[in-house]
């Protein structure tokens, strides 16, 4: 047997520890994703640039007169 492939070897006491640790920040993220989202929204608005207001094109013709 090769010593270096027992260095590669995670049983469950040590990938427990991990993937509880995941899941508790996926936790936090989960019950805080509504106030991320809209924090991001924000900072994205800052830096948008302000839209231009369209202008009614308003024909410059003059009316003729119908008989």
């Amino acid at each position: 047997m090769q010593l270096e492939l027992l260095a590669l070897y995670a049983g469950p006491d040590q990938v427990m520890g991990v993937t509880s640790g995941l899941a508790g920040l996926l936790g936090l993220l989960l019950i805080f994703w509504n106030k991320l989202v809209a924090t991001f929204f924000k900072v994205v608005e800052k830096f948008r640039p302000a839209a231009v207001p369209a202008t009614a094109e308003i024909e410059k013709t003059t009316p003729t007169e119908t008989p």
